[in-house]
């Protein structure tokens, strides 16, 4: 028996649940539950598409893989962690987290306890989930059964800071839940454990985690936009002011992915409810929500400059995904850019390593050059997201790619060295 004495089971298997079931995994068997039954397939086999644990440590954790909810009653303490998107209007969507909790609640039993992983807005999980829960086991809360929340602090492709290593806000519906959550996460998380006053606060304390990290970046965009007008580097003079010692290292660029892009609009939306409209959190997420657009006119400026012929012309766009290192495409800005030059007449050809041409095409409906080999030369290089695969490349790769190694190159992130642009080549980086 393992020193917490708990049962433990995980509902959503992506990149937040995985390394979870995981590392509880190495210390006991985990139920691991997944709807995607060729999720379940795949873990099966021992594949692991998101890169977020290695096949050594999938093959030495004891995971029951399943996809049948009947499975879940073998564990007494039952986490989950399914994403939670924001719909087109912004708004939150909790359809899969409720879905979860019906899941759970229909395999439900005296005694059991159910933590809740998923970023929410403050009050969700007592507002929303438990009364389904509720509904779906015929079982009482606080008296049948307990609630717990923690917060995911996953960063996906980052191998230094992982579930084992990050301090785990703990929470609970009572002072004997939050000791039985911290004791279980405890017996995993070798970072410790931080006990939260009550659940609202560790949700609040999640969504304000991102909204901080959306606010500097947004500001580092605007200035970014700011610094353009003026013809004046912003990489150059944000060397020059991070010289001080209380300077924060952010720096401008597009914001995606199911955090820092989706977190904010949960706090924005139960503030609006409770008849507070924010200022500052919602003129952030406008200015970085407008940033593939601003990068894509400035490649149309650059290509006119250059004398090229805009409509017709061909974009390649290097990188796809939310954020460097990772396979995830979800809500990534990258398809801000395409849309946008595409609307200019501009024919874009995107390659990315990292992502699925499949999941693409079905997300976002835009295909992907599989094998580099078939782009065809371009007046314009797009560097948008600096996997490890760009990153070993030097300006011959990027020259390779325009049409006679002429052209326009927009480096998002900077990463290109500017002392050595080859001749012919109209560098612009944001």
């Amino acid at each position: 028996m393992n020193a917490h004495g708990r049962k433990i089971s995980v509902i959503g298997l992506g990149y937040v649940g995985l390394p979870v079931a995981v590392e509880f995994g190495k210390d006991q068997q985990v139920i691991g539950f997944d709807i995607n039954q060729e999720r379940i397939a795949e873990l099966r086999e021992g594949i692991e598409r998101t890169n977020e644990v290695s096949a050594i440590e999938l093959a030495e954790s004891d995971i029951l893989f399943t996809s049948d909810a009947h499975d879940l009653q073998k564990a007494d303490f039952h986490i989950i962690a399914v994403p939670t998107p924001v719909n087109h209007a912004k708004q939150p969507d909790l359809s899969p987290v409720l879905k979860a909790s019906k899941t759970v609640g229909q395999q439900l039993k005296k005694g059991d306890i159910v933590v809740y992983e998923s970023t929410v807005y403050p009050g969700a999980t007592e507002e929303d989930c438990i009364p389904v829960l509720e509904r779906e086991s015929g079982l009482k809360w606080r008296v049948d059964f307990a609630v717990g929340y923690s917060p995911e602090r996953i960063n996906p492709g980052d191998k230094v800071h992982t579930f084992k290593t990050i301090t785990k806000v703990v929470s609970g519906d009572s002072p004997e839940t939050l000791a039985i959550v911290a004791a279980v996460y405890e017996s995993v998380v070798t970072a410790g454990v931080h006990k939260a006053a009550t659940i609202k606060v560790a949700e609040a304390a999640k969504v304000i985690e991102n909204t901080q990290r959306d606010l500097n970046i947004s500001l580092m965009n605007e200035l970014a936009l700011i610094f353009n007008k003026m013809d004046i580097d912003t990489k150059d003079v944000l060397a020059a002011a991070s010289s001080k010692w209380n300077f924060l290292p952010f720096e401008p660029g597009l914001v995606g992915g199911h955090c820092i892009g989706v977190d904010p609009y949960y706090l924005t939306y139960k503030a609006a409810i409770l008849g507070y409209t924010p200022q500052v959190i919602l003129s952030g997420r406008s200015i970085n929500d407008s940033m593939g657009g601003f990068i894509a006119s400035q490649t149309v400026k650059e290509l006119i400059k250059s004398g090229h012929c805009v409509k017709g012309s061909i974009a390649t766009l290097l990188g796809f995904t939310f954020k460097e290192n990772v396979p995830d495409i979800r809500n990534t800005r990258a398809i801000d850019i395409v849309r946008e030059l595409q609307d200019y007449g501009i024919r874009v050809q995107i390659f990315d390593p990292m992502a699925d041409a499949h999941e693409i095409m079905a997300e976002y409906a835009v295909e992907m050059v599989v094998d580099e080999r078939q782009l065809l030369p371009a007046q314009a290089v797009l560097f948008v997201v600096p996997h490890r695969y760009f990153m070993a490349k030097d300006w011959s790769y990027f020259s390779a790619l325009l049409e006679h190694q002429k052209g326009v190159v927009i480096d998002v992130k900077a990463k290109l060295d500017r002392a050595t642009v080859p001749e012919g080549i109209t560098l612009w980086r944001l």
